[in-house]
């Protein structure tokens, strides 16, 4: 269908928080400051379509490199869906991010279109959620992130992604209503994770660690940072069996899932290592 009153175009950071509210309709749960630092990853990586001057679907192509991108915030608003304006401004994300790898997470109602597209299953990562409070454990040298340099966080950080992202990184483990922490082994950093606000409990994300047993430290002190009235979710990848056991064993029952799909080869990433996904929406 064409459409002479729709056009795609790219948008600013205030466009975005449109997206963030369709994504909270659709019940993915966003964070509270996810805009600002998904805007910070790339600026020209936003795009809208509208009809007329009416904003009616959202896509995010995330170009990381000039080998890498992610693509998420697919989302046409209810009334408008089945008509054409989505799959217009699909092609359009996929052009910028024409000649690169692109990987997505796909929610289950959509992951034979994104095979159509081109996307091949990685994984599946299960969102588990639980309950929030605790104490954090006392055996581990646990630090506050800030206390460390951004240097060594970064370095830290590159393995587990297909492209640099240190501006990205940086305004994740800085951003208001969040909590980052780290953990050392031998004086060196082993670990470090982030809990955010979303509209509804707290996110933990990412949760990287050296070996399952750092990993539940961090885990344990993270989610000391909430309340027992609090919900926290952990978004887990399904080939880290280490990952699923964490969350299964503090009692977290799965909620969601998506797929991990991308179009070029699988990166390389240490996945056992991994123990929760940073983000659906910009990987």
């Amino acid at each position: 269908m064409q459409d002479r009153d729709y056009t795609v175009k790219t948008v600013g950071r205030n466009e975005i928080d449109i997206a963030i509210e369709w994504a909270a309709d659709e019940g993915w749960n966003p964070g509270l400051h996810d805009a600002d630092c998904y805007y910070s990853a790339d600026q020209n990586g936003f795009l809208m379509g509208f009809l007329g001057d009416e904003p009616i679907a959202s896509i995010s192509v995330i170009r990381y490199s000039d080998a890498f991108g992610f693509l998420g915030f697919y989302i046409v608003k209810p009334g408008y869906r089945g008509k054409g304006y989505g799959i217009q401004l699909w092609n359009a994300g996929l052009k910028y991010l024409e000649g690169v790898n692109i990987g997505l997470d796909g929610v289950v109602a959509q992951q034979e279109n994104y095979t159509k597209s081109g996307f091949k299953l990685a994984y599946r990562n299960i969102r588990y959620e639980g309950v929030g409070g605790g104490t954090q454990p006392k055996n581990a040298e646990i630090v506050e992130l800030d206390t460390l340099p951004f240097e060594s966080i970064d370095q830290y950080d590159r393995p587990f992604f297909p492209a640099s992202r240190s501006q990205f990184t940086r305004s994740w483990i800085t951003q208001p209503g969040s909590h980052a922490l780290g953990i050392l082994q031998n004086g060196q950093l082993a670990g470090y994770g982030v809990i955010r606000k979303c509209r509804n409990g707290y996110k933990i994300g990412p949760l990287y660690a050296d070996n399952p047993e750092l990993a539940e430290s961090l885990f344990l002190a993270l989610k000391s940072t909430t309340t027992s009235s609090d919900t926290v979710f952990l978004d887990t990848p399904d080939s880290n069996p280490a990952a699923v056991a964490l969350a299964e064993k503090h009692h977290m029952s799965a909620s969601f899932e998506t797929a991990r799909m991308y179009t070029g080869d699988f990166p390389e990433m240490p996945i056992q290592r991994l123990f929760g996904v940073t983000s659906f929406e910009i990987g």
